[in-house]
């Protein structure tokens, strides 16, 4: 838009060799459209390749819990819109020019001055504004969504995640279909894995930690009244050595030993959660528990505590949770989880080629670290792909809008020239002129930042649902997002404003 202003003697003089203003119409209209269809293109493959590669980046394991995004590609819509988006960018630019066809600001352009540069100014400065607006909105986004991120893979999980592999068996054959042969296999499997070089402690759970709140237990206390309360807890079956693998803290009582076994009375340890929640003010240490109807089977004794576990998602609360020894109530699907004392990838080929000498009947699946656990859970890839895709966003419009300030100033300053010329003739000095060009670009930047602030709340309160421990008013985000804009702005504008401050006075009072 603006360089078509620059052209206004080149379509007076068309017009003055008898040029209609259908004519100029339709060049401008054939420019406009060469444009915004070649945009149009580029932005459509652009984001079909961007859909694929974002695809690729998704777990395996994760895209099979995915089926909406089987044969995501460009659809109709996508390129409908991309197509409305390009007729919009068309119109704008075929037709703005188009309303300076009129013959008295064609004559203005043979004259080679005229009052219609200020209002082109005015109206290339306020799309600026808009530019800087938006990406100060995207930028503010994507500060919030990665600052959940941050927050989300930094919470306190109970446990130390580092040094720590994992991986799942299934014991499905002939052979293991009682409980002692299973008891004896989880004892083989722990053994003979803890001997492995490198491995200082190894534990199994039914379910691994950072998984899900599930897999739950109804429960009821003895010795209290019942009312048809739902007393539901998550419910994990482990080993001996499970918490001391995880470094999980017992705040009260004792952990599992290999004699809890089926032989001995039933035995559970709760989290800090369900003693909180059931036995509040009191120590939760000898109590029974049991199932709704407290058959003599399903009652234990609580003979310990431990701290929060964090079983569900990272975004998740925590749930009550009983834990009860793997020796009294073994699985034939589980979890080995392994603490290292090197780094747990390096030990995973170790651990299922362990297993498999054992029996090469057992099934092994999803080895992994836990801190790759945690890295391609769906919590944190939700917000580590938006982080990256408003981010992304944000770059470009970033760019756009300095470009936009960039284009204005510098069209501002070509449209000034003579003005600072006489400016430095009169004695004016380069830092004044510098200040002159960079105030008017500054003035620009607050404008699309304040908006942009106003437009960041109101997006950072309807995104509310991907923010994780980041308030949507966070100040040091907007400050910092405000401050960096800041100064790209004026970045952006000190190359128009120093090729201003070398304008030679004779040069310029000569100019047009």
């Amino acid at each position: 838009l603006l360089r078509s202003e620059s052209r206004k003697l080149e379509f007076a003089v068309r017009a003055a060799l008898g040029a209609s203003p259908a004519r100029l119409l339709r060049q401008f209209i054939t420019e406009g459209m060469v444009l915004a269809i070649a945009g149009g293109v580029l932005g459509a493959a652009a984001a079909s390749w961007s859909m694929q590669a974002l695809t690729r980046l998704i777990p395996a394991d994760m895209l099979t819990g995915m089926p909406y995004l089987e044969g995501l590609s460009l659809n109709f819509r996508g390129v409908a819109f991309a197509a409305a988006i390009s007729l919009m960018a068309a119109l704008l630019f075929s037709l703005t020019p188009a309303l300076r066809l009129k013959s008295p600001r064609i004559r203005e352009g043979l004259a080679g001055r005229g009052s219609a540069g200020t209002l082109w100014r005015r109206l290339g400065a306020n799309l600026v504004v808009v530019e800087l607006a938006i990406a100060m909105v995207l930028l503010v986004s994507a500060g919030l969504l990665g600052k959940s991120l941050y927050q989300l893979l930094h919470v306190d999980l109970g446990f130390q995640p580092d040094h720590l592999a994992s991986l799942a068996v299934a014991a499905t054959g002939s052979g293991y279909e009682k409980n002692e042969q299973m008891v004896a296999l989880g004892r083989l499997i722990v053994s003979r894995i803890a001997s492995l070089p490198g491995v200082e402690s190894a534990g199994i759970s039914s379910v691994l930690p950072v998984s899900f709140n599930g897999n739950t237990d109804w429960i009821r206390f003895v010795g209290r009244p019942y009312h048809g309360e739902h007393n539901e807890v998550n419910q994990r079956d482990v080993s001996s050595d499970y918490f001391k693998t995880l470094h999980a803290k017992l705040l009260r009582g004792r952990y599992f030993t290999e004699s809890d076994d089926a032989t001995k009375p039933h035995v559970v340890i709760i989290n800090q959660k369900l003693a909180d929640m059931y036995f509040p003010g009191e120590d939760p240490v000898g109590k029974q528990i049991g199932n709704l109807s407290l058959d003599p089977n399903s009652l234990r004794e609580i003979i310990g505590v431990v701290d929060n576990i964090k079983e569900g998602p990272l975004d998740s609360e925590i749930w009550p949770a009983e834990y009860t020894p793997f020796n009294q109530s073994p699985d034939n699907y589980f979890a080995v989880i392994v603490q290292t004392s090197q780094a747990g990838e390096s030990l995973l080929p170790s651990l299922s080629a362990t297993i498999r000498q054992i029996d090469p009947n057992l099934g092994t699946m999803g080895e992994a670290t836990m801190n790759e656990r945690l890295s391609d859970s769906p919590s944190a890839y939700l917000r580590r792909s938006s982080a990256w895709l408003v981010g992304g966003f944000a770059a470009i419009a970033l760019v756009l809008s300095l470009v936009g300030l960039y284009g204005v100033v510098a069209y501002s300053v070509s449209r000034r020239t003579r003005e600072i010329g006489i400016r430095m003739a009169l004695g004016a000095q380069r830092c004044s002129v510098y200040r002159l060009i960079l105030v008017e670009a500054a003035g620009l930047a607050a404008a699309g930042i304040t908006a942009g602030i106003i437009g960041s709340l109101v997006a950072a309160t309807l995104m509310r649902g991907l923010l994780f421990g980041t308030a949507a008013w966070d100040a040091p985000t907007l400050a910092g997002i405000s401050a960096a804009l800041a100064v790209a702005a004026l970045l952006a504008a000190f190359v128009p404003a120093r090729r201003a401050a070398k304008v030679d006075p004779m040069v310029a009072l000569r100019y047009e």
